[in-house]
């Protein structure tokens, strides 16, 4: 089981953030990506939202750092620890857009990004875009498909329903041969999606009951027969973790977690004020080796 952590400060989602984040900094994030890298955890997380209608703030949270300035600043200020977009919604870009933007950012971070990517349920959002909503599913498909082709391609090409172009330098484009493709969702046909197109899963709100019956499923289909590699099933724990006061507790669902498929933990941690959540990463590092 390898750890990540959903980065405190760029959201605040309401009842799972602590009260100092409403205040923290980016230098506060610095300090957080640092000692989780030196701890040796996998990445860190920041998610993207344009703007909310103000109805949605109280499910939803209001405040969304921009993930590619945010990651920007963190890529220059440490050296492994990887950069996970959880998640970008797709038809809030042309793949051409993310190929050039992000993979900028994992050519200035020396290969660490990795595209968490979502197909977005905010029909508010869309609209104020001016992007389809009725048909986002198919269209994310073709998205998915459509960044493959480019994401580290300086000169990519490719034909679809949706999109398609030819001819266009991109440069710079992403350093990794293969960007990992993490798809966000809480569905099956997100699990789908993710076998199908991508290299990851990374669902929420999913007990380990509901995560381990999706992936029976999901592992009984051609598509998953048809890999060429494992997926990674990345997931974000509910309630948060207390590894300080209640280790037992932290190992027990951790294990939970990984009987049911878990190959990654993108943690939510109990904490109190910056210095007790570094405190936290140590613990919980000391619980299950990242």
């Amino acid at each position: 089981m390898r750890l990540g952590i959903l980065t405190p400060v760029v959201t605040l989602a309401p009842g799972n953030h602590a009260s100092w984040e409403r205040d923290g900094t980016i230098e506060d994030i610095v300090t957080v990506a640092r000692a989780a890298e030196q701890l040796g955890y996998d990445h860190l997380t920041c998610s993207e939202h344009v703007a909310l209608p103000e109805s949605a703030v109280a499910v939803r949270g209001g405040r969304y750092w921009d993930p590619l300035s945010t990651f920007g600043f963190v890529a220059a200020r440490t050296e492994s620890i990887r950069l996970h977009t959880d998640v970008l919604v797709l038809g809030y870009h042309h793949p051409l857009e993310i190929a050039k933007r992000y993979g900028t950012l994992d050519h200035l971070s020396g290969g660490r990004l990795v595209l968490g990517l979502g197909v977005g349920s905010l029909q508010e959002e869309f609209e104020l875009l001016g992007v389809p909503f009725d048909d986002r599913g198919p269209r994310a498909d073709d998205h998915l498909r459509a960044l493959r082709a480019s994401m580290s391609q300086r000169l990519p090409a490719y034909d679809g329903p949706y999109y398609s172009f030819s001819g266009m330098v991109v440069d710079p484009c992403a350093v990794q041969a293969r960007v990992p493709f993490w798809i966000g969702g809480r569905t099956r046909r997100s699990l789908r999606r993710a076998v199908e197109l991508g290299d990851g899963w990374c669902p929420f709100g999913l007990t380990s009951e509901e995560v381990a019956a999706f992936l029976a499923a999901a592992r009984a289909t051609e598509a998953w027969a048809s890999r060429e590699a494992p997926l990674e099933v990345v997931i974000q724990n509910q309630p948060p973790l207390d590894p300080g006061a209640e280790p037992d507790h932290a190992a027990d669902l951790a294990g939970r977690l990984g009987d049911a498929g878990a190959t990654m933990l993108s943690l939510r941690l109990v904490h109190h004020s910056l210095a007790h959540y570094l405190e936290q990463l140590e613990a919980m590092a000391e619980i299950i080796k990242p």
